[in-house]
């Protein structure tokens, strides 16, 4: 029963199916923290731990993702990245690789001797529109891009300390029935096939 005297969904993933981007706000300027990000030297080192030792998964793995429009402090950067996702609970985890020396954030983040949790991700429907209204109050871009059709990024300038950049990531394309793919492959994950890889995302 809720609060209101009404009995939840029996079907998790039913319920994770009806409402996957229901907006529980945690911060007034951007909602609710759907992502955490981790720059990591070896991902599949990476997920092994994460799997084995913290029991988070199934892992969805891209050895290159089809990043496209990449963009670091306005110049286009030609970067390579390995990715892996999983979730915890409606908080996915994201494990990042980079391949190559293309200029990012995410090179940056390593060459100055850190490693682990680089940022945050909100996710959004209104990715125009809250761009705008992010750039009004002054948030300057550091990186974009774009994955899948309507699947657009933007990582802000907000480093106080590791981990607390800012990501907005639009989910109104099939990135975002990605996203409800894998959370709902970690509703009672048992264990089994815990790397898997990418669909394609013109598929979805």
């Amino acid at each position: 029963m809720n609060a209101a005297g009404a009995r939840r969904p029996r079907n998790t993933r039913a319920a994770l199916a009806a409402a996957p981007f229901e907006a529980h706000p945690m911060s007034r300027f951007f909602g609710e923290v759907r992502q955490a990000g981790y720059v990591v030297h070896d991902i599949h080192k990476e997920m092994q731990h994460w799997s084995e030792v913290i029991g988070i998964g199934p892992w969805f793995y891209a050895d290159r993702v089809p990043v496209k429009n990449f963009h670091y402090q306005g110049k286009p950067s030609p970067i390579e990245v390995s990715v892996a996702l999983a979730n915890s609970g409606p908080l996915q985890i994201e494990l990042i690789q980079q391949r190559n020396d293309a200029p990012s954030m995410y090179k940056r983040f390593l060459d100055e001797g850190r490693t682990g949790l680089q940022h945050l991700a909100y996710w959004t429907e209104n990715f125009d529109a809250d761009v705008e209204r992010l750039a009004a109050q002054g948030l300057i871009v550091g990186m974009s891009g774009e994955v899948g059709e309507r699947g657009r990024y933007v990582y802000y300038e907000t480093e106080t300390h590791p981990g607390t950049v800012i990501e907005l990531s639009e989910v109104a394309g099939p990135k975002g029935r990605l996203f409800k793919l894998i959370r709902e492959a970690s509703v009672d994950w048992d264990g089994k096939d815990p790397v898997r890889p990418f669909p394609d995302l013109s598929t979805l």
